[in-house]
């Protein structure tokens, strides 16, 4: 008999979820103030309004280097009629910071003064009264409300609360939080001594994730030791979170199989379960409740799902907890490169790049799944897409959270196309000269790339297509898809593609006629990417009906995802560029495959030379790259035994 799966609750909206589980405590009660060094408030939020104690400055002083004078004495100056001062009652020399000398109201800057001797000086032009001084109480007054309760102390606060006189402040206490990883197959870091986890266990690293963003959110947070799939265990760690810390964060287990436990545990703890799953993507196993007065956040096991929990939830508790307002985020409005698609029912929060392509933003959708914790680091913005929608076309504006500056977006080089790892090295050049530029790629195959340069959405384009009427490489589909619009090509590199097969090649593929043997699983690229292109001519040169090769329909978009999966078992055999073979893989067939980049002309200063090096002069017709003698660097097909690629480095 299989174990018992859990249900959800009927499933709330994100804004109703919000409004029970915000509206369920009190949250002003819960918090709790403490005194502290002015120095040590920075990032502390305000309990109480902090008066000066003293006025800044305490006494007039002087602004500048040179004479006090009383400004009386040095009305009718002019550089025809100067007037003569006599040192003591006349005049006193000072410097910069040093109080009025009694009877004096004005300074007079020493480059202004003619010195005639140690007791005697000539002015040409009158002072005013209080001339170059510093009155008392000039930046602040005694008494004066300096900051408000709510206000969070930054580093100048500081200084100006020490100018003051206030050497404390009172705030409010930091948000103690606990979080509680559970999960048998969890494994920490830190434990694996450099080994690979065991097939089955999944390295911890949400709980530090999310504990950094509570410490960015002004709180404190606490990782309780790693607990096992079991109901009992579960509820004693969220009861002690309910009875020492102000919110608990239980990560994984608050989805619906049989081994997630946190629903039931909360309601062994006597818990209330406000929200079971909230209408979300990512994030739907969300689970909100109350355990002994205090809030519960159930987090999915899902990196991304576990953002947008706390995100939604944590961040807007903590700021409660804190004692201020939610932090804004500026949005722009953005087109998408291409179509957005979602389902209709749940409000989707769908990570992008962005960046600025002539007078508009055009943002690229990131990789969706639950998982895949780079589109988390990679993310410049957040376009929500409602649940009342099907998906986001290319001609619509949107609008998208920025999770960056928007001057840092405004200098990304907008890359799409091809899959290539030179990029990533390109960018890496272009931080590390300082350039002020950054490239920002995103991986959609090659004609993609064409088509979104031709609609005006990306920079660079990424290009590796082969023309098999011909052999040539990218021209022909230049003219196809980009006639009349003013483009450059650059040959940047030449690659190698060979057949991917697990080290040591235990299924003996040596060419392409073995892709159609019935014990050969193979993994493809995506349509209209250059190796699909490359794969569908060779098959064809050779009368092998792709029908016939197993696997032909499964899709990556990345030769990394290609490389993985022959590595991982999961197929037995890939096509993939030679640089990107991981150590131990083995390639069996060659073919040349030039790779070319195309500059969109966009209105901007033209870039000095840099890592690119130069670019053809627009409207001069680009040079074919055939097979052979004619490709500046491309190689000709090589056919037969392949060779051990071992030495190659990269992976893809």
């Amino acid at each position: 008999m299989g174990r018992k799966r859990n249900v959800y609750l009927v499933m709330k909206p994100l804004a109703e979820a919000r409004a029970l589980f915000f509206g369920r405590f009190d949250w002003e009660a819960m918090r709790s103030a403490e005194e502290v060094a002015a120095g040590d408030a920075v990032g502390r939020v305000l309990a109480e309004p902090a008066h000066a104690r003293i006025s800044a400055p305490t006494y007039h002083g002087a602004a500048m280097d040179g004479i006090a004078v009383r400004a009386r004495d040095t009305f009718g100056a002019r550089d025809t009629e100067p007037v003569e001062l006599a040192a003591g009652e006349g005049f006193v020399f000072v410097n910069t910071g040093e109080p009025l000398p009694e009877g004096k109201d004005a300074v007079i800057m020493i480059e202004e003064v003619q010195v005639l001797g140690e007791d005697r000086v000539r002015i040409e032009a009158p002072a005013y009264p209080w001339q170059h001084v510093r009155k008392v109480g000039e930046d602040i007054v005694a008494t004066e409300m300096l900051f408000p309760r709510g206000h969070r102390v930054g580093p100048y606060d500081a200084g100006a609360l020490l100018a003051a006189g206030i050497t404390s402040v009172v705030v409010w206490r930091r948000p103690r939080v606990l979080i509680v990883p559970t999960g048998g197959e969890m494994v920490d870091p830190a434990d694996l001594g450099g080994e690979e986890p065991a097939p089955g266990t999944i390295l911890e690293s949400n709980s530090t994730m999310l504990g950094k963003l509570v410490e960015d959110r002004g709180g404190t947070w606490v990782r309780h030791e790693g607990v096992r799939d079991d109901v009992e265990a579960i509820a004693r760690a969220v009861a002690r979170g309910a009875e020492a810390f102000d919110l608990t964060l239980v990560l994984g287990g608050s989805s619906a199989g049989a081994s997630d436990f946190t629903r039931a545990a909360l309601e062994r703890a006597g818990g209330e379960v406000l929200v079971h799953g909230v209408t979300v993507m990512p994030g739907k196993p969300t689970l909100l409740a109350a355990v002994a007065g205090k809030p519960v956040i159930g987090v999915p096991g899902y990196p991304v799902s576990a953002m947008v929990a706390f995100e939604e939830f944590g961040a807007p508790a903590l700021d409660r907890l804190v004692g201020v307002r939610g932090r804004p985020r500026e949005t722009v409005a953005a087109s998408p490169a291409r179509k957005i698609a979602s389902r209709l029912g749940l409000e989707e929060l769908v990570r992008v790049r962005l960046g600025r392509v002539g007078d508009r933003y055009v943002a690229q959708a990131l990789p969706r799944g639950a998982g895949t914790v780079t589109s988390l680091v990679r993310a410049d913005g957040i376009l929500r897409i409602g649940a009342d929608r099907e998906g986001v076309r290319p001609d619509e504006e949107v609008g998208v959270e920025l999770l960056r500056p928007r001057e840092e977006i405004e200098r990304h080089v907008v890359a799409v196309g091809s899959h290539d790892l030179c990029l990533d090295v390109i960018d890496d050049l272009l931080r590390e000269r300082r350039t002020g530029v950054t490239l920002s790629s995103t991986h959609v195959g090659s004609l993609a790339g064409l088509l979104a340069i031709r609609d005006g959405r990306c920079h660079l384009a990424g290009s590796h297509l082969l023309d098999p009427e011909d052999g040539s490489y990218n021209v022909g589909y230049l003219e196809r898809y980009l006639a009349g619009v003013p483009v450059r090509l650059v040959h940047l590199v030449t690659r190698e593609q060979g057949l991917i097969v697990a080290k040591g090649n235990p299924k003996g593929i040596r060419g392409f006629e073995d892709l159609a043997r019935a014990d050969v699983t193979f993994i493809n690229r995506q349509g209209g990417s250059g190796t699909r292109v490359l794969l569908d001519y060779e098959l064809g040169r050779r009368g092998i009906p792709a029908g016939e090769i197993a696997g032909y329909e499964t899709e990556e978009y990345t030769h990394l995802a290609v490389a993985v999966a022959v590595k991982s078992g999961a197929a037995d055999a890939g096509l993939g560029p030679r640089p990107r073979l991981h150590p131990g893989h083995r390639g069996a067939l060659r073919p040349g495959h030039p790779g070319a980049v195309l500059r969109h002309p966009t209105p901007r200063p033209p870039p000095r030379r840099g890592p690119l090096g130069g670019v053809r002069p627009a409207g001069r017709r680009p040079r074919r790259l055939r097979h052979g003698r004619d490709g500046p660097g491309d190689r000709p097909p090589r056919r037969g035994r392949g060779r051990h690629l071992n030495r190659a480095t990269g992976s893809g």
